[in-house]
């Protein structure tokens, strides 16, 4: 006896939600130059590139960020760790980089929903207690938008303080 997996309904728990990160892109970012003051609005610009792939059967997936130059001259290596949990259908998210050697941020913890993720935690930054959003958002074939915000009255207000804007150079492949 055979079975037919053909007909089998899809899995739509949120496990695949970041499928259309596997690849490599090209990133646009816009950042705050002090992201822990609310009141800061000078931004800075760069460009770095992306490359993400799927791990664990597809309930998870990393990515390596790289900026060879900020506007200081100084590069900036980033690692990134996204783990979903079927029983909850949520997603960790864990950040790393050279700006803070040997830490692992926090994992903000969300899902997506109407094809926006949100995820959020509470975290301590520099000293300075937080609340901290990344939302994934305008997720096409070819593009998407990352965004940083940090709350500090507890999410009462939010402040936008870092985008990405993600173009594909090339699919995992």
């Amino acid at each position: 006896m055979s079975i037919d997996t053909t007909s089998a309904e899809p899995i739509t728990d949120g496990r695949h939600d970041f499928d259309f990160i596997a690849g490599s892109w090209a990133v646009h970012s816009r950042r705050v130059i002090d992201a822990l003051d609310p009141e800061c609005d000078e931004w800075v610009e760069f460009d770095g590139t992306c490359d993400a792939r799927l791990i664990l059967d597809g309930l998870g997936n990393s990515d390596s960020f790289f900026v060879p130059a900020l506007p200081d001259g100084r590069s900036l290596e980033g690692f990134t760790v996204r783990l979903f949990e079927p029983e909850t259908a949520l997603w960790r998210i864990w950040w790393a980089s050279t700006t803070r050697p040997g830490v692992l941020d926090e994992p903000v913890v969300g899902r997506f929903v109407d094809g926006v993720g949100t995820f959020e935690c509470p975290d301590v930054v520099n000293g300075v207690s937080l609340l901290v959003r990344y939302r994934w958002s305008d997720i096409t074939a070819d593009s998407a938008r990352w965004q940083q915000f940090f709350s500090f009255d507890d999410g009462v207000r939010w402040h936008l303080n870092w985008t990405m804007d993600n173009t594909r150079i090339a699919a995992a492949g």
